[in-house]
């Protein structure tokens, strides 16, 4: 090639070098752009991300709070139905195992002039026997609904007896020990219909 023509290419050549590394420069700009806009969007999107899984948490736990209560108010309200059953029942079986006290105490007094009647010795042995056998019906009806005699052939009790005199001690009846019973008591299974009056040793 003529040098007169080398001298005229030369700048052009340059020219084509320089557009060519500024169009290279600006590409490599724009990718660097693009990686840089792509890692802003994508820790964008985690972010947002995490902002939804963080109110999913919370919608999570305000349901499962919701849950636990309503869990605990259905065990109270079980509970609470268990225990006014439970009291219906025990109620109940205390009905019918004491259904017979207020008719015992009508008929106690009965029973105590039915003693005293036996008690006088004037009466004739027909009559006597009639009365026994009064008694000892009334005694046995009154056992089969679970009424008994209280004890008094031992310590005082003031849980069963009621003292009305006491006397002092002796040989045959030590202190605290019931030394003469002026009217019977009766109980109704474990409970007292009325204390037996009792003179107590002291």
């Amino acid at each position: 090639m003529p040098e007169k023509n080398q001298k005229h290419t030369r700048p052009l050549v340059g020219k084509l070098r320089r557009k060519k590394m500024t169009e290279e420069k600006t590409e490599k700009e724009e990718k660097q752009e693009e990686a840089l806009m792509t890692e802003e969007t994508a820790a964008e999107e985690e972010v947002k991300l995490d902002e939804a899984v963080e109110k999913d948490l919370d919608i999570l736990a305000k349901v499962q709070t919701e849950r636990d209560d309503m869990e605990d108010k259905y065990l109270r309200a079980r509970a609470e139905m268990q225990n006014i059953q439970r009291r219906a029942t025990e109620e109940h079986q205390t009905m019918l195992k004491y259904r017979s006290q207020d008719l015992a105490k009508a008929i106690l007094p009965a029973l105590d002039n039915l003693e005293r009647a036996l008690a006088v010795e004037s009466l004739t042995d027909d009559v006597r026997k009639g009365l026994e056998m009064v008694q000892a019906s009334l005694i046995a009806g009154l056992k089969q609904e679970g009424i008994t005699e209280i004890p008094t052939d031992g310590e005082f009790d003031p849980n069963f007896h009621l003292a009305v005199q006491t006397v002092e001690a002796d040989d045959e009846h030590p202190a605290n020990h019931i030394q003469q019973v002026l009217q019977k008591g009766y109980q109704l299974h474990e409970r007292v219909l009325r204390p037996s009056m009792v003179v107590v040793a002291q």
